[in-house]
């Protein structure tokens, strides 16, 4: 992997778009591969662009940024996105991550928070606005309240160390973050992931993220 990600801009208002263009161009370790206006060209500019992490708006003319994130993810899954939007209810929330957004900021996030953001998305994590994952836990929590299987056991047949693995997933640990954490390879840690993404049925980090809450192994 180099060291510099490639970044595709999604936002429908030109002032937005092009800030966000000046702004990542003045951040080390980050090369703005294109911009766009609206969900559909990101689709086509991803297929032909390939780059690394997508910072996504969510309201869009032609198609929302939600809709993007499903194909783009459905066509490219090793492409992060990043969602950065002025909304942050629960239904834009959970769209974004059931389609597979890994990050999610909202635009009054500072460049650190950003280039963060794309660092963690891009080597396999997930990074959320603190307010967005409080919103994300009182979600959770009002509506399904963290819970063990009975008799203390792991859900969905988890052993110890896939339960150990999605706590720290949860935590927004990436991949050699965990493996440094466990003192286990990196090889190990994908296997444990696939692993326990196959018995839960879970897609992707953000999914993995709720489904720790709801089963109280968020750490």
């Amino acid at each position: 992997m180099s060291d510099t990600a490639r970044i595709l801009v999604v936002d429908d208002q030109t002032v937005v778009r092009e800030g966000l263009v000046l702004l990542l161009e003045l951040l080390p370790g980050i090369e703005v591969a294109g911009a766009c206006g609206d969900g559909e060209q990101a689709v086509a500019l991803v297929a032909d662009l390939r780059p690394d992490v997508v910072l996504m708006d969510l309201r869009m003319p032609r198609m929302d940024g939600v809709e993007a994130t499903r194909r783009i993810k459905e066509a490219h899954p090793e492409v992060g996105i990043v969602v950065l939007t002025t909304y942050a209810d629960d239904e834009s929330i959970f769209a974004a991550l059931r389609a597979g957004a890994r990050g999610y900021l909202t635009k009054d996030a500072g460049a650190d928070e950003i280039a963060r953001a794309v660092a963690a998305v891009r080597e396999g994590g997930s990074q959320l606005d603190p307010a967005v994952q409080r919103r994300l836990v009182e979600a959770v929590a009002v509506g399904d309240a963290p819970r063990r299987a009975s008799g203390g056991r792991l859900p969905d047949g988890l052993t110890r160390r896939e339960a150990e693995v999605l706590t720290l997933i949860a935590q927004g640990r990436s991949n050699a973050e965990i493996a440094g954490d466990l003192f286990i390879s990196e090889a190990t840690v994908k296997t444990h992931i696939n692993n326990l993404f196959a018995k839960a049925g879970l897609r992707d980090r953000a999914q993995a993220v709720t489904y720790a809450f709801r089963h109280g192994l968020s750490g």
